[in-house]
C-alpha cells in the first residue's frame, strides 16, 4: 500500500492495483461487550446517588480497562425511591462525555432492594477480553452468582 494524491489533490492509500485503501484499520480484532452492575446509595439525596454512581462506575472502568472512546453507550435505572439527581450527571462528571447516557425507572417489584442504582454499559474490547460485572457494598446480594462481581 502507498500514498498517491486523488483528483482533489489530497492524498489516499492505493493497493498494489490502484484500488482506494482509506480508512482502513486492521489492527486486533474488537467485539462488542456489556457490563452490569448495581450499587445501593444510601439516600435519596443529590450527592448520595452521584457518589454510589461514581464509586460503581469507578468500578466498572478500572476492572475493564475501558477508555471512554470504547464507549458504545450506557443505560441507567433506578429504583421508584431514587429522584432527587439522575446518575447520568455522575458519569459526566467523570468525563463521559461523548458517551450516549440514558437514564430510567427500574420495574417496582414487591419487596425488592430499595435506593439501587443500576447500569448496562456498552464497550468495543479486544475478542478475549473477559468482561468484569460489578456489584457493590449491599447491591452484590442481586448477583450472588457472580463470583466476579464481588
Amino acid at each position: 500500500m502507498k500514498l498517491a494524491p486523488c483528483a482533489s489533490g489530497k492524498m489516499r492509500f492505493v493497493g498494489q492495483n490502484g484500488d482506494m485503501q482509506g480508512g482502513r484499520y486492521e489492527g486486533p480484532a474488537q467485539r462488542l461487550f456489556a457490563v452490569r452492575g448495581a450499587v445501593q446509595a444510601e439516600a435519596n439525596e443529590g450527592e448520595a446517588i452521584l457518589a454510589a454512581t461514581e464509586e460503581l462506575m469507578r468500578g466498572l472502568i478500572e476492572r475493564n480497562g475501558m477508555e471512554p472512546e470504547a464507549m458504545v453507550s450506557c443505560l441507567f435505572t433506578t429504583t421508584d425511591d431514587l429522584d432527587a439527581e439522575f446518575p447520568a450527571v455522575a458519569a459526566r462528571d467523570l468525563g463521559l462525555t461523548m458517551v450516549p447516557l440514558m437514564c430510567c425507572r427500574e420495574i417496582p417489584v414487591p419487596g425488592s432492594m430499595p435506593r439501587v442504582i443500576r447500569v448496562m454499559l456498552h464497550f468495543y474490547a479486544p475478542e478475549g477480553h473477559q468482561p468484569v460485572h460489578v456489584y457493590v457494598g449491599e447491591a452484590q446480594k442481586l448477583r450472588a452468582d457472580l463470583e466476579a462481581a464481588q
